[in-house]
């Protein structure tokens, strides 16, 4: 560990990198798409992974390697302007986002910039929408929305050195402005959600950076050492945040100047860790057919989530690509996810025939097939045949990836959209895809919901609490902290289920949408 000077700069300058062909690199736990050299793709891909090994590390977790459709997809869209055309309404401020969702979980950045002395902006808020993803999937708790923040914070501050080492800590450069000049947030502010939202102004203030110093101080102060971690404990015993903060950190006016100091002086301290205790693990590269790159813009659009008259909008140009590559397996998976998005089944079913036909291991192709087939099946006269026949793709799927979470979750709902009540096979398949995927809020309320309905209540709440306590959350937060809330009463074995069904299944349908979690 070395200090590091504290000298506050804002660097957002984002280069234009020269046309190249499309290249993917995938790795243990990263598939990045760009339209650059293979070299910069495989490097970007192997600092990636060096972030993953240090969080790790640092987090004294093990290094995992996920389900291969449980990796990240990173594309790599070409500037911030493309960034927020895709990120849809109220994005003049967004820099990237992260879509978590099982078996697709979706990052979007202007472009890769690893050469200069101090991290891109565009990979400082990738890395902290990763750090998002690490620690959803590491804790089996859900943390306060300072913590889950101010950890995100400190991860994406991350420096990338040529010689494969890492510092982890160093100064949030992007939040000196922020921390300067936008409305400040006290530390009871922090801990207290309910204090900060009383408080909360309409002007933009310093969350972030107040969450990001404290988080920082408490890591770093060797006076605190372990206070954070009892912090956290208290938390998941179910103490009051204010309890838990003071019964942890002592007097919490004494704590709000030690941290207004810290924010002030010249040096902190910054975690380098040297090449050889970062593994790599093995990337590989490979350049897109030409019928993928031409498709991959408009590929990308439907993999960022699309309504019907937006697939409608997009459908024609790729049938186009696709009758210009009608043997490109690649191309033929994007057209049956087109298909299926513009409502068009039969369609989707016949391009993802076509592409397995040609590469059977084209996974996306099974699922749109899936897809397809389900919503057939929800009005076929003989559901029983039909929710068996839709089954096949995903069946396909389970044994070509065997941990892939998409093929479980559809087993499951073969059974809820006949109105039969799910074996066990199937409720243990639910829970499963949830272990493999613990990031998506949608899947994680549906085992919650079979979980109460069971009787596991203290399994139920526990399951529900991440959704509950995420800030980010919109109406899926505010029916799982309902849910929550009504649960605290209920006896242990005893068989709960929600009253407002239809507001249940409303929330879920609008996670998609609620879940994005961009810059700000």
């Amino acid at each position: 560990m070395k200090r590091f000077s504290l000298g506050f700069a804002l660097a957002l300058g984002l280069s234009v990198p020269a046309q190249a062909d499309w290249h993917v690199a995938e790795s243990d736990h990263f598939v990045v798409y760009a339209d650059d050299r293979a070299k910069d793709v495989q490097e970007f891909a192997e600092a990636l992974e060096r972030y993953h090994s240090a969080m790790s590390l640092l987090q004294m977790r093990e290094n995992t390697k996920p389900s291969p459709s449980n990796r990240v997809t990173i594309f790599v869209v070409g500037s911030e302007g493309k960034i927020r055309k895709l990120a849809g309404e109220n994005a003049k401020n967004v820099a990237g986002f992260y879509i978590p969702r099982a078996g697709a979980s979706r990052a979007f950045v202007p472009e890769i910039n690893m050469r200069g002395r101090e991290t891109d902006f565009s990979v400082t808020v990738l890395l902290h929408e990763y750090a998002h993803h690490f620690l959803i999937s590491a804790a089996p708790y859900a943390m306060p929305r300072w913590v889950n923040e101010g950890a995100a914070e400190f991860f994406a501050s991350a420096k990338f050195e040529k010689d494969g080492g890492l510092q982890i800590g160093a100064p949030a450069y992007h939040r000196a402005a922020e921390l300067a000049f936008a409305k400040d947030v006290s530390v009871e502010e922090l801990i207290d959600p309910e204090l900060y939202e009383k408080n909360k102004g309409k002007r933009f203030d310093a969350f972030y950076g107040r969450a990001w110093a404290l988080y920082h101080y408490l890591y770093f102060n060797e006076e605190r050492s372990g206070q954070l971690r009892n912090y956290m404990v208290g938390i998941a015993e179910g103490k009051a945040p204010r309890t838990a903060a003071i019964d942890a950190f002592g007097n919490l006016d004494a704590l709000q100047k030690e941290v207004d100091r810290y924010i002030d002086q010249r040096r902190m301290n910054v975690w380098t860790l040297d090449a050889d205790m970062l593994p790599t693990n093995p990337v590989t590269v490979r350049q897109l057919s030409e019928g993928e790159g031409e498709v991959m813009p408009l590929r990308i659009r439907s993999q960022r989530g699309v309504d019907r008259e937006e697939a409608l909008a997009l459908l024609p140009e790729i049938r186009e690509i696709a009758a210009e590559y009608p043997r490109d397996a690649g191309v033929l998976t994007a057209l049956a996810e087109a298909e299926y998005d513009a409502g068009n089944d039969e369609e989707a079913i016949a391009a993802a025939d076509r592409a397995l036909a040609i590469d059977p291991s084209r996974k996306n192709a099974y699922v749109q097939k899936g897809y397809a087939l389900f919503r057939q099946a929800a009005s076929a006269s003989d559901q029983d045949a039909a929710y068996a026949a839709a089954m096949a793709p995903f069946s396909a799927l389970n044994r070509l990836e065997n941990d892939h979470p998409i093929p479980l979750m559809y087993y499951y709902r073969s059974f809820v959209e006949r109105g039969e009540e799910p074996n066990e096979n199937a409720r243990l398949a639910l829970e499963q895809a949830m272990q493999f995927a613990p990031f998506d809020k949608s899947l994680r309320m549906n085992a919650a919901m079979m979980q109460a309905s069971e009787g596991k209540i203290a399994i139920a709440r526990q399951t529900i609490a991440p959704i509950a306590n995420d800030p980010h959350g919109g109406g899926l937060a505010q029916t799982a902290r309902r849910f929550y809330e009504a649960m605290a009463g209920v006896e242990e074995g005893t068989a709960w289920n929600p009253g407002a069904t239809l507001d249940l299944a409303t929330a879920i349908a609008d996670a998609a949408t609620d879940e994005d979690s961009a810059s700000e």
